[in-house]
């Protein structure tokens, strides 16, 4: 290899080093530099501190003119915002980034559908015609305001400490909820922010913690998110609750296939099975178990039992008025 070829090899391999490096995340000059060193010494050249920093300076101008966008500012890291490297994808690659493209823009993320887009250089017409999405969002959570309450909640999961949100209801009614243990669920085409919130008293039981603490708020809603406490998380889970069912009928072969969940008797002659489960949230699974009808019937806790037949009693109320 020529000493000129030879050159340009090791520019676009170092140029290559720091895309790699700035799109693990945000780093300073100074880091950049002590990252860049060993892997310049490893390819046989002298590490000096001012000519790596130089360097590393004016190779980051000729990224910015191919078209990368690298967000940097005094007293500030390096970002890379947004990469135009070319990428060279095969058509399966490319209609499963298509597919995945979709998915999320039908769960209302369409900032993030657009980069898959951008990023596979993928047109509409790559999205495979056979698949079908009625996510029906109740908004497009990648709007400004959305997207930086989203980010702030992502923020807060990170630093693992009690923090506030001002939550409007159903009614425009705001209120400040203390939330501990969170994380983001999408749950019907809705995204909610599934929280343990310490404070809350259940009716239902007596022990602390129980899953009537685990409270969930549809982001869209949240005004505003505060800033971490002092105060860590209380417990790295979510508290849970051991239900057992029995599903018969049509379900009577029913195989376990969601998290938590397990056989602990199939009769022998396949009229029934007996599944244990464990949920954190009672809502979502009281209706799961209503839509199963009469093919399913909670055996414990007996209280929880009590609710499902009192709500199948309202239901057949209704019916019944109504012939």
């Amino acid at each position: 290899m020529s000493s000129k070829t030879d050159t340009n090899y090791n520019q676009i391999v170092f140029a290559l080093e720091i895309l790699k490096q700035l799109a693990q995340k945000p780093r300073t000059r100074d880091e950049l530099a002590d990252l860049l060193s060993p892997f310049v010494e490893a390819r046989g050249k002298l590490s000096d501190e001012m000519d790596i920093k130089q360097k590393l300076t004016r190779t980051i101008r000729k990224l910015r003119d191919c078209g990368m966008e690298i967000k940097s500012a005094p007293h500030h890291p390096y970002e890379l915002v947004e990469s135009n490297f070319p990428v060279i994808l095969s058509t399966e690659q490319r209609e499963a980034l298509a597919l995945a493209a979709y998915f999320f823009a039908g769960m209302g993320f369409s900032a993030q559908a657009s980069q898959i887009l951008r990023i596979g250089n993928i047109n509409e017409s790559d999205i495979p015609a056979f698949v079908k999405v009625n996510f029906s969002p109740p908004a497009d959570y990648s709007e400004d305001e959305l997207d930086i309450i989203v980010r702030r909640l992502q923020e807060r999961f990170q630093q693992q400490r009690r923090y506030t949100i001002t939550y409007e209801s159903r009614r425009g009614e705001q209120r400040i909820w203390d939330i501990d243990r969170s994380e983001l669920r999408f749950h019907n085409g809705v995204l909610y922010l599934f929280a343990f919130v310490p404070d809350w008293r259940s009716y239902r039981f007596q022990t602390w913690p129980n899953i009537d603490q685990n409270h969930l708020f549809r982001v869209d809603r949240i005004a505003n998110v505060g800033p971490a406490s002092d105060v860590h998380w209380f417990s790295c889970e979510f508290p849970k609750l051991e239900i057992h069912y029995r599903m018969s009928g049509s379900l009577a072969d029913y195989q376990p296939r969601r998290k938590g969940e397990h056989v602990i008797h199939r009769d022998s002659e396949g009229k029934f099975v007996d599944i244990a489960t464990q949920e954190d949230y009672w809502f979502w699974f009281r209706q799961r178990i209503l839509q199963y009808g009469a093919n399913v019937r909670i055996l414990t806790p007996e209280s929880l039992a009590a609710d499902i037949k009192k709500e199948l009693q309202k239901a057949y109320e209704k019916y019944s008025d109504a012939l």
